[in-house]
């Protein structure tokens, strides 16, 4: 691989089961050793397995009333055409704060607890295991774009380096000086990874980030400053259309 080349190098492990499975012991036989400056990307929903995140579809009466529950703030499911329920959990804009059913086994699966602390078990336990000082790990989710058709993928959780990199006061490729350009890269991470992790039976759960220029590690998870409040985002007008938003944490 020529120097500074980025790779992604998929993980296949055996199907985890809800309501519970071991993410451990199916990590364990096929984690490659692990370098330092790598970034490990972990669907949020084989995490949300490992801590029993999980419902019996058969037990759920109503879906909308869960993600009520479960949502910061959400609009009715009368709402769209689709029949899915728009929300906002832990500042982010996704369909049904997060509840699947795909892969599932017959249940619905939650998005993990508190996703940056799992993040930061996550590669503090990795760190030691495999002697490395500079590793980060980023718990990803599917993502929908508005006035765009299909998934990507998003982060909603992270550990072990800085999210952003902030390009403001430099100098663009003709001299101006940039005045507003901070880059996501951990969302900009995530995204890679899903796409090579795919969304139905592949069974890649995992996702290895080799490479990527410029990362600054540290032992934090998350950012503060990551999140912006609604009020203070690019898409407040539209924002606030959800009711409660000025609740929402």
């Amino acid at each position: 691989m020529p120097a500074n080349a980025v790779s992604l190098i998929p993980v296949k492990t055996r199907p985890l089961v809800p309501p519970r499975d071991d993410l451990w012991e199916a990590l364990a036989p096929v984690l490659p050793v692990l370098q330092e400056g790598d970034v490990l990307a972990v669907t949020s929903k084989v995490v949300a397995i490992h801590q029993g995140r999980c419902l019996p579809i058969a037990e759920v009466g109503d879906r909308e009333e869960l993600v009520a529950a479960e949502a910061d703030a959400w609009l009715p499911r009368a709402s769209s055409r689709y029949g899915v329920t728009l929300s906002i959990k832990d500042r982010t804009l996704v369909a049904s704060a997060g509840i699947d059913a795909s892969n599932a086994n017959d249940h619905y699966v939650l998005w993990p607890l508190a996703p940056n602390d799992a993040a930061a078990g996550i590669g503090r336990r990795l760190r030691k295991e495999h002697g490395v000082d500079r590793l980060g790990v980023i718990l990803t989710d599917s993502h929908c774009t508005p006035m765009r058709r299909g998934t990507t993928g998003i982060s909603i959780g992270f550990y072990g380096f800085e999210a952003l990199q902030d390009y403001r006061g430099k100098p663009d490729i003709f001299g101006r000086p940039l005045a507003v350009t901070v880059a996501n890269r951990v969302d900009a991470l995530a995204a890679a990874a899903v796409g090579l992790m795919g969304e139905g039976s592949e069974c890649i759960p995992a996702v290895i980030i080799r490479g990527w220029p410029d990362l600054e590690f540290n032992d934090a998870a998350g950012q503060e400053g990551f999140l912006i409040p609604p009020e203070q985002d690019l898409f407040a007008p539209l924002l606030r259309c959800f009711p409660g938003l000025d609740r929402a944490k």
